[in-house]
């Protein structure tokens, strides 16, 4: 059997510079450290993270006063921010740069005196970072059928921001109804959705067209990882979305020639090494890696963390 991993699969910079910052804010200020939410969705990471000692809460009232507080990849509202800065919490801001943006782009068209329609899923925590960002708060969308659901004050002073972790061709046909329905609306393009999401959907587009089944490896509420799952079964090819090695099914594998593997942009490249361990022992496979995009995004650490000296030990 040939096992064809895609190309680029796994962590992106923002899921790699949040970890890092967790791990960072260990060695400095010692465990505990405080993250509010999951840093980003993936069981094994945050297990990971939670053996050296951060602990994950739901919300800031959970955190003792004075402890090292850590917000997530995912971003938070401005009231979570206020609620710390109240406490006089040492915070530490994980949100990823590329959902900061997002942040920003709303408040601008806010401060325009226009309504913002945000592009997204309901409960996703980067969602709910964005809403509670833009004090008049944002009209949310998910699909087609919502748009035509919205009622603005002035169809002339509205723009859109996007979920950074949606499927390209579903922002864009949602986008297009939101241009139809307002024609005046102002908004970035699909180009916005964040760069690894635009490669690693363009990674399985092409997986998709060499194997017969895709796995995809990443949590079951990782947005971006059921994005990969919907794109491979939108292709036909049947495609399982598994959390680790343990979660295979031999019995997907009867009469497959060619299996492809990809990663969620939270998922560790260790777990993809396992997956493939696993199909080697059910038996014997050729490994090829897909031609991709080779990323070489990196994004700077918080000023909280630069050129301060770890605790001694």
């Amino acid at each position: 059997m040939k096992v064809v991993l895609a190309q680029p699969r796994g962590f992106c910079a923002g899921v790699e510079r949040a970890i890092a910052i967790v791990e960072r804010a260990l060695e400095i200020y010692g465990p505990p450290v405080y993250v509010r939410h999951e840093i980003v969705h993936n069981k094994q990471v945050v297990d990971n993270l939670r053996s050296k000692g951060a602990c994950f809460v739901d919300e800031i009232d959970q955190i003792p006063d004075g402890a090292i507080t850590i917000f997530s990849a995912h971003g938070v509202s401005r009231k979570v921010a206020n609620d710390a800065a109240e406490r006089e919490l040492p915070v530490i801001d994980a949100t990823c740069p590329l959902v900061a943006k997002v942040h920003k782009e709303a408040q601008k068209y806010e401060s325009e005196g226009r309504e913002v329609i945000l592009i997204g899923h309901e409960g996703h925590p980067e969602v709910e970072g964005t809403r509670g960002r833009v004090n008049g708060g944002v009209h949310l969308v998910s699909t087609v059928d919502d748009v035509a659901r919205i009622e603005v004050r002035d169809s002339k002073k509205v723009a859109y921001v996007t979920q950074t972790t949606l499927s390209v061709d579903d922002t864009r046909t949602v986008i297009e109804a939101l241009e139809n329905h307002f024609p005046d609306i102002l908004g970035p393009d699909v180009r916005d959705i964040c760069y690894a999401t635009q490669n690693r959907q363009q990674a399985i587009r092409k997986l998709a067209g060499l194997v017969d089944i895709i796995l995809v490896i990443g949590s079951p509420n990782s947005s971006n990882s059921n994005r990969l799952r919907e794109i491979g079964e939108e292709a036909n090819i049947p495609t399982y979305l598994v959390g680790d090695a343990e979660s295979l099914d031999p019995s997907w594998f009867e009469n497959v020639e060619v299996v492809g593997v990809t990663a969620g942009a939270s998922a560790p490249e260790t777990l993809v090494q396992e997956v493939v361990a696993q199909l080697r022992a059910m038996g014997e496979i050729e490994v090829e890696k897909l031609d991709g995009a080779e990323e070489q995004v990196h994004f700077k650490m918080p000023p909280e963390l630069v050129g301060v000296r770890e605790r001694p030990k």
